[in-house]
């Protein structure tokens, strides 16, 4: 066994937050990065790796378009429009658009041009550089959902749909203009093309490669198909498609999609009017393609990859966005429940391909009630959240593996087991009653317990044997399930039987902890004790009495007879349990602690802070969540903590104790360097130089003397000043805070000194701007 070194700090590796929590989301122009609607913010996000990139704060967003390069965004809230700087993230200009909410906008692909729709029931357009409106289109009778410029930019085309169930075709160019009383009127008659056929509000519109084909989907579950550029009868043709429709999307010849469903196995000539293939996504939460020549569908993705979070047919979540991947990257689809789902084309047999599932990112976990590392590598991360799912993390991609739905309410609870042969089981609680075991390859649910009477608000599976685990409720009682049954290859789903029952508590039990032996289980409840028993048979053990609240969190040491519990009066203990006294308090919390485990082979341990135990010492203290912190996973093999909470946040952090170490050695050297630096600088009569290491060093005795040399010298006052020039704010504050000092002393001339210099070099302004505080007391 290695000998043992004690943690001295963790740092957060990586971050899962909230991005996303509904509402418009749009793709960069290469795909890289998703603007996303979260909250009164817009959060700009790495699609390879689900960072945060930027958060443009402040602008409660309705609709959300990017720039055709890239390096703007546009965002439309109530009334107000805004364009931002994404190299700097900040909003370059703000303007009122519309008398309402915008609700869609479209950017021409080379004139500069935003078009902008509310739910005043107009279109307007605007001059992005010019800052001014060059025309404004009302028609519609109703809210405006959509918005499409021609990509021709010799073809001044723009579409709009509406609730109204109608699309209206708008010719730039011939729009005409009158001057009366100072204000533009525009001229209907000459260039409104309005497409009726829809019976209820269109949602998408899209158009053919060749650009003579506009496809418009809508909430009366059909495609229909215009040709706009006649002057009558411009409808071609209706396509049903029995689903509620959210998005059309056209495949373009040369991509992969096209050339899986197409005739041209080649997929390289354009497609034709004639024919036009598309994709339509909706409630069903199923991807179809489909051929406008024969009008039926070629393709219908064989399972949904929406996740249904409960059995109720009422509850189902489907799509409510999609859009094509530039560079032919796939494809993108967005759900009710803020997932965002990444689907490459993967060929099974020659004539055969299905979409693959090639990454979901998860816009909002809401709250974290609890997680656990899987498999003996500890590569994913199971967590649970109160939407009813289970969400387990690839840990390598940051992104969602797979998700088990099943429960009809609220996880409150999990655990994990992998077994002899390299499978593993998770188990989970919910609000529901019920007990459920998954298997993590096949992502079902393989057993299901129904024993229970209210929530079950804790789990543990058995360490060493792996033949059954342990559930305790706000019923008040302890059961032991037996999972010897079930099977991983049936697609059954095993009944579990209970092997053992007590009522172990007067109030909820929170937390559960079985020992490394497998040979008892601890209870922690609200009822301010935690009890040990014996397993299988639950047997009562010890009794652990002590705490003035309800108890959080157990867990027993894998080295020593002892159980620590956490409490919602602000405590720790550490309890015995051969006698069930209290062998140590560890106090220093503020609030309830709600998570506690043992680390460093159970010298230390975890909660919101680091402890250790053999001195009673908090060594450091942590605060990257904004919420209670109901969730703690420790990896046994990665030594890496996760933590989750109120704040729907993640945080993975690693152990830094060798590289704050390494980092302290790194420094020491360098201020072995620096010394012998100001020495030699010193000696050569370099004062500025001197001035300056002096100053890096932290060192104003050393200041001081170098100071006190020069400051009657005659080239004083320029070396000084060499020196406050290449002063930041922050060293100035510093350089002010070292003349107070010295003002009081005998040396004050030198103070002075300095300080004239300081005041002749820097303006007021400056100076009041570093300082408040200190300067009466200079003076």
């Amino acid at each position: 066994m290695p000998p043992l070194s004690l943690t001295k700090s963790y740092r957060v590796a990586h971050t899962i937050q909230q991005f996303y929590t509904g509402g418009p989301i749009a793709v960069s122009p290469d795909g890289a990065f998703l603007a996303c609607s979260c909250g009164d913010d817009i959060k700009i996000v790495d699609t390879s790796t689900a960072a945060i990139r930027a958060t443009l704060e402040g602008h409660l967003a309705t609709a959300i378009e990017f720039g055709p390069d890239g390096r703007k965004l546009f965002s439309g809230g109530h009334r107000t429009i805004r364009v931002w700087d994404l190299e700097t993230g900040k909003c370059e200009r703000e303007w009122k658009g519309h008398n309402g909410p915008v609700m869609a906008m479209s950017c021409h692909p080379s004139l500069g041009l935003l078009a902008t729709a509310g739910s005043d029931r107009t279109v307007l357009v605007w001059n992005v550089d010019g800052r001014f409106c060059t025309h404004s289109f009302s028609g519609h009778k109703g809210v405006v959902t959509c918005l499409m410029f021609h990509p021709d930019p010799e073809r001044l085309l723009l579409f709009s749909g509406s609730e109204d169930t109608t699309v209206r075709s708008w010719d730039l160019k011939k729009a005409k203009y009158e001057e009366k009383n100072d204000k533009k009127k525009y001229d209907k008659k000459k260039n409104n093309i309005v497409l009726e056929k829809h019976l209820s509000a269109v949602t998408s519109l899209a158009l053919s490669e060749d650009g003579r084909i506009l496809l418009t989907a809508g909430r009366d579950k059909v495609v229909n198909l215009w040709d706009p550029y006649v002057e009558e009868n411009h409808w071609r043709k209706t396509i049903l498609t029995y689903e509620v429709l959210q998005a059309v999307c056209v495949l373009h010849s040369g991509t992969t999609l096209h050339s899986c469903v197409s005739s041209d196995k080649g997929g390289m000539n354009k497609t034709t009017s004639e024919e036009v293939y598309f994709l339509t996504v909706g409630e069903r939460g199923i991807i179809r393609m489909w051929n406008s020549k024969s009008a039926v569908c070629m393709f219908e993705h064989k399972t949904s990859d929406v996740v249904f979070g409960s059995e109720d047919d009422d509850l189902r979540r489907g799509f409510v966005s999609a859009s094509m991947l530039p560079a032919d990257q796939g494809l993108l689809c967005v759900t009710v429940d803020q997932q965002i789902l990444f689907f490459t084309p993967r060929k099974e047999f020659e004539e055969d391909f299905n979409l693959n599932l090639s990454k979901r990112l998860l816009g909002n976990n809401e709250e974290v009630s609890d997680m656990s590392f899987l498999d003996e590598d500890e590569k994913f991360l199971a967590v649970a959240t109160n939407l009813g799912q289970v969400r387990v993390y690839d840990l390598s991609s940051m992104s969602c593996s797979y998700i088990l739905a099943g429960h009809s309410q609220i996880v409150l609870c999990l655990d994990t087991l992998t077994q002899s042969d390299g499978s593993t089981l998770i188990v989970t609680g919910s609000k529901d009653t019920t007990v459920r075991v998954w298997d993590s390859v096949s992502t079902r649910c393989v057993g299901i317990g129904k024993a229970h009477q209210e929530a079950v608000g804790a789990v543990a599976f058995t360490k060493k044997k792996g033949k059954f685990f342990v559930s305790g409720s706000r019923d008040r009682t302890l059961k032991v399930w037996s999972i010897e049954g079930i099977s991983l290859d049936s697609q059954a789903v095993k009944k579990l039987e209970t092997k053992a029952l007590v009522l172990a508590h007067d109030k909820d039990i929170n937390s559960l902890a079985v020992a490394p032996n497998d040979a008892y289980v601890c209870s922690g409840s609200q009822d301010r004790t935690a009890c040990v028993w014996r397993l299988p048979e639950l047997v009562l053990v010890v009794k652990l009495v002590g705490h003035k609240r309800g108890i959080w969190s157990v867990e027993f040491s894998r080295f020593d007879l002892c159980v620590i519990a956490a409490s919602a009066d602000k405590t720790i203990r550490l309890w015995s349990i051969a006698d069930g006294s209290c062998l140590k308090p560890f106090e220093g919390h503020t609030a309830s602690v709600l998570r506690v485990s043992f680390i460093s082979r159970g010298t230390q341990f975890v909660s919101c802070a680091l402890w250790t135990v053999k001195t009673n010492e908090c060594i450091a203290t942590y605060d990257q969540h904004e919420d209670k912190v109901w969730a703690l996973a420790i990896g046994q093999k990665t030594k890496m903590l996760a933590t989750g909470g109120s704040d729907a946040r993640i945080n993975l952090w690693h152990d830094n104790t060798a590289a704050e170490k390494e980092e302290a050695f790194q420094k020491k050297e360098e201020n072995i360097l620096k010394v012998q630096e100001l020495e030699n600088a010193v000696l050569d009569a370099d004062y500025t130089k001197a001035i300056k290491i002096a100053f890096k060093l932290r060192r104003p005795q050393k200041l001081l003397e170098l100071l006190s040399e020069i400051h009657r010298k005659k080239e004083a006052e320029d070396l000084l000043r060499d020196f406050l020039a290449a002063l930041s704010k922050e060293e100035l504050r510093q350089l002010l805070e070292y003349v107070r000092e010295w003002n009081t002393t005998k040396l004050c001339l030198v103070a002075q000194f300095v300080l004239k210099q300081i005041f002749s070099f820097f303006s007021p302004t400056e100076i009041v701007e570093v300082t408040s505080g200190l300067i009466d007391s200079k003076i």
